[in-house]
């Protein structure tokens, strides 16, 4: 079973390295993708075993997300699981999305918080609850962490799905194309270290909601791929 992590990274120097390791206990390879970054992202990947991808400049995660994506799939890998740079997500329940994806044959498999939403700041909390339902509602499925960036995707969606999103949007985006091209979503529990993220997360609240809830109209009204 080829298994890759993706780990999507910037200025992250001093936490890409522990993730890196992390995953590689569990999954057959791990590429970052270094979106710009100023720091010693780059290198302390590379040190601690991963391949990376850098880009020239800062382009967003959703940029970072299908760079890594695009190698995966020329490498063979028959799924991603996509891991935050920041330590917000524990390798260590990585078995749980597998275990999930060997059980269901699940197009995306999320990493959900959805038990820990009372522990996020209150403007976190309405953010992903306000994604919760809209997502669940264009998709047509029960989605109950949208904004999980702890992720297994399957092979097929990825060679399926053309994705458009540069920034956190593509998460959302993502979701609704698969669901409406036919593959299952599920989601699985999973420990959090860093419950809310918002030291460590370059998510911009408003400015990244809208571009969210404007890819999820799109990704609704435009023709599902693999239909």
């Amino acid at each position: 079973m080829s298994v890759f992590a993706l780990i999507p990274a910037y200025d992250a120097a001093d936490t890409v390295g522990k993730v890196v390791r992390g995953a590689k206990a569990f999954l057959s390879r791990t590429i970052v993708v270094d979106d710009g970054s100023s720091d010693a992202t780059s290198a302390e990947a590379r040190s601690s075993g991963a391949r990376v991808l850098r880009l020239d400049s800062n382009l967003g995660k959703g940029v970072a997300l299908r760079t890594g994506f695009s190698q995966a799939l020329s490498e063979g890998a028959e799924a991603v699981v996509t891991l935050d740079a920041d330590g917000q997500h524990d390798p260590m329940e990585i078995p749980r999305l597998l275990r999930c994806w060997q059980q269901t044959n699940a197009g995306i498999v999320i990493g959900s918080r959805a038990t820990t939403y009372d522990s996020m700041t209150p403007v976190r909390r309405f953010g992903n609850h306000f994604s919760r339902r809209a997502v669940s509602f264009f998709s047509g499925t029960a989605v109950a962490d949208p904004q999980s960036g702890f992720r297994l995707y399957d092979a097929r969606v990825l060679r399926c799905i053309r994705l458009r999103g540069t920034r956190y949007e593509l998460e959302s985006e993502v979701i609704v194309k698969s669901a409406r091209a036919g593959f299952a979503v599920e989601s699985v529990d999973v420990r959090i270290p860093t419950v809310d993220g918002t030291q460590t997360s370059h998510y911009r609240p408003w400015r990244d909601t809208t571009r969210i809830c404007l890819a999820v109209v799109l990704s609704r009204l435009r023709r599902p791929a693999c239909s």
